[in-house]
């Protein structure tokens, strides 16, 4: 008698580890909550959380929408990519207009050069409210900041929407408690134990698209606050600053007006791998100016309601 040689297992590696637990997340959530939403900026992280959505609920489409809470000073590139990829996946897609909540006076507007990314908070609770959503899914990552480090993977909200540290939920074992109180609702995040590394290493074995900009591309720039921001419709050279054209890309997708670019030549999956296996500040650190000038800032932003 003759026997079929067994094939040998596929042996596991980090990445299949970290999609297994951030699939489960994703459906232990859509399990416990009724009105769940998917947080979609087209920026890498979120590229990858709406990956792992499609994935975790095929051969079904993905079962809830996803929000996009637009400033009205994205780069156009990002919001090309946004619109590409939310039709081809045949998924429901919301925005939530910051201009909106400034024409409403919800919030101040900044004027045309100012930023609005702190505005995003009462925009995004204004919509969770509207739409009663329960449980909002985000690809924030633990080690994109202190205050992100202090998240649990669900993240509680009060009836105002606000994050209080002192008060989530132990997850001991990976064991999670997704009741939500009335009037509350939580913060999933299945990305937290991800770090940069990760997420480019998956996005290059998933073989996933994303906006050109985060590849070495020429741009025209100016210096400002340590960063390079890009010339455009939110940024102009002022009187003591030179426009300069440099070979840049971007590691964080953010604002126009406050997302700074990095000299770089990566202009491949694998070259940025390598960039970024060199790097020792986090991309919101480096790149993100709304973050870095305050060792608070994150956090305040995130007790107001944001991500």
């Amino acid at each position: 008698m003759t026997t079929t040689p067994l094939r040998p297992r596929h042996r596991l590696d980090h990445l299949d580890l970290l999609e297994s637990h951030a699939i489960f997340i994703l459906r232990e959530v859509a399990a416990e909550c009724s009105r769940p939403v998917l947080l979609f900026s087209g920026g890498k992280d979120s590229a990858v959380l709406l990956h792992l959505a499609v994935k975790a609920f095929a051969p079904q489409r993905v079962p809830f929408p996803v929000l996009h809470v637009d400033t009205g000073q994205n780069f156009p590139e990002v919001l090309a990519y946004r619109d590409e990829v939310t039709s081809a996946l045949g998924v429901r897609l919301l925005v939530a207009r910051v201009q909106d909540s400034i024409d409403r006076g919800r919030v101040s507007d900044p004027g045309p050069l100012g930023s609005r990314n702190r505005l995003q908070s009462v925009t995004l609770l204004d919509a969770i409210t509207e739409h009663g959503f329960d449980a909002a899914f985000g690809g924030a990552r633990r080690d994109e900041d202190k205050a992100r480090a202090k998240e649990r993977v669900l993240s509680f909200r009060d009836t105002f929407g606000q994050w209080d540290p002192r008060r989530q939920r132990p997850e001991l074992w990976q064991l999670y408690q997704g009741r939500v109180n009335p009037g509350e609702h939580l913060r999933a995040f299945p990305l937290s134990d991800w770090t940069e590394l990760d997420v480019w290493q998956y996005i290059e074995r998933e073989r996933m698209s994303l906006p050109a900009i985060y590849f070495s591309h020429e741009r025209d720039v100016v210096r400002r606050d340590g960063m390079w921001l890009a010339i455009g419709p939110f940024v102009q050279p002022r009187a003591d600053e030179t426009v300069e054209r440099r070979r840049v890309r971007f590691r964080t997708v953010g604002d126009a007006n406050c997302t700074g670019a990095v000299d770089s030549e990566a202009a491949s999956l694998a070259a940025i791998i390598h960039e970024i296996s060199l790097a020792n500040v986090s991309e919101r650190g480096a790149t993100r100016a709304d973050d870095r000038f305050s060792e608070t800032a994150m956090e305040d932003r995130k007790r107001e309601g944001y991500f």
